[in-house]
């Protein structure tokens, strides 16, 4: 075998290899949807818990299509802003790119990872509005977010010519402001104009625990999510070659999957205790805030040193509590999972505390190195993104009364008059 044979067969066989890669890392982000379905129909009502797992599955089917058709083009096309680049038909569904092509090993596994992080926006926007929002409207909302609003805020911040990487110098390696900030905050405007479930809060202004029917469910959904959590920041890396060093980040600079494995389950650790401790040992609170504690670790999760990765995450775990209390009682809002806290707070401490830790670190190329101002920067974007179109759209919406389920409908369950079932027969 010549040397030119050799090299071309190498190649061939890295392609093939990184195709299967993303391959398998979608497969373990679809156990991330195992996981929500079982979180929120654990935390739901026995009356309400098939509409809760109808709600998921109906947002997950709804987000392939219209990512395929809208998603992927507005990550590849806004990294400027609002106006679009010229792609030449690029990542338009009528483009060649978007089907079979045997000479194309790339785009349809890096579709496919874009779309589970998409349905994973949907999916943490899911759990905070169970039990009385419409399954239509809900599966509106999740479009929107999940195929339009996050992946604008991933075309900016999460591409290596996004505004907020070329200007502001912006690190957020796995997504903890375009995923889980956006997701978390697009929840609280919706939230806002949705209303809590009848019953949650007295005249007074007091708030009833409406406990769910199945708290292991939401343990084994919680333990589910972490699981197929190690796809999706798995995907969060880019195989470039052996040419080019290996492994890199969404912005081409080095990285390697030892980080992400020390700093994921370091984080994950240091969110757990951090919630069984301020939750005075309440499971449900300790799983959530080892989620919080990856996100708190998210946006620096390739450069942190693990010891500090244990301590942003204790962090995020103990802050979600506090957080979540005071936006209920602040804003009188119904968060049925605290998605607003364990993913919108944690996702800004997340941001927040890569530009105090991890100022400096070099990018590649012409993009900034980290710091400060770009983080801040990065949190305030992310935070408007998510919750003005989530308000907005829920507003105008509620004004439509295409938004809430009728109280009577509520207290009688959406199992029974929305489906006609019940989750559990004699």
């Amino acid at each position: 075998m010549s040397p030119a044979e050799l090299e071309t067969m190498v190649s061939t066989q890295a392609n093939v290899g990184m195709e299967a890669y993303y391959w398998w890392c979608t497969a373990l982000m679809v156990i991330i949807h195992c996981g929500f379905l079982l979180y929120e129909v654990g935390a739901t009502r026995m009356k309400n818990a098939v509409s809760s797992g109808v709600k998921n599955l109906l947002a997950f089917a709804f987000m392939i299509p219209t990512f395929w058709l809208f998603g992927w083009y507005i990550y590849l096309a806004f990294p400027n802003g609002f106006v679009p680049i010229d792609l030449e038909g690029y990542g338009v569904p009528w483009n060649t790119s978007m089907g079979p092509m045997l000479s194309d090993q790339a785009t349809g596994v890096f579709w496919a990872a874009f779309t589970l992080f998409a349905c994973t926006t949907a999916s943490i926007f899911s759990g905070s509005v169970i039990e009385r929002i419409r399954i239509s409207s809900f599966s509106f909302l999740a479009i929107i977010l999940g195929s339009v609003v996050w992946i604008l805020g991933a075309s900016w911040g999460w591409h290596p010519d996004g505004w907020l990487v070329t200007t502001f110098g912006l690190h957020d390696v796995a997504a903890a402001g375009c995923v889980h900030t956006v997701a978390g905050w697009y929840a609280f405007g919706v939230l806002l104009n949705l209303g809590p479930r009848v019953g949650k809060f007295n005249a007074d202004g007091t708030m009833n625990e409406l406990d769910g029917h199945n708290l292991i469910f939401s343990f084994v959904g919680l333990l589910f999510l972490i699981v197929g959590f190690f796809g999706f920041l798995g995907a969060c890396l880019i195989w470039a070659g052996t040419d080019f060093g290996g492994w890199v980040n969404i912005y081409g600079s080095p990285a390697n999957l030892s980080a992400f494995a020390f700093n994921t389950l370091m984080g994950l650790s240091g969110g757990m205790i951090g919630g069984y401790l301020v939750s005075k040992g309440n499971p449900f609170w300790m799983m959530s805030g080892g989620l919080a504690g990856i996100f708190s670790c998210a946006a620096a999760l390739d450069i942190l040193y693990p010891g500090l990765a244990f301590v942003l995450g204790f962090v995020g775990g103990c802050i979600i509590i506090p957080a979540h209390n005071w936006l209920a009682k602040t804003f009188k809002i119904d968060d049925c999972v605290g998605a607003v806290s364990v993913h919108g707070v944690a996702g800004l401490w997340g941001l927040l505390a890569c530009g105090i830790f991890a100022s400096g670190f070099p990018a590649s190329g012409d993009i900034p190195a980290s710091n400060l101002l770009g983080q801040i920067v990065g949190m305030i974007t992310f935070f408007l993104l998510g919750f003005v179109p989530g308000y907005v759209i829920s507003w105008i919406m509620n004004k439509l009364n295409w938004l809430r389920i009728p109280d009577h409908v509520q207290e009688a369950g959406l199992d029974k008059e929305e489906l006609s079932l019940k989750a559990y027969y004699d």
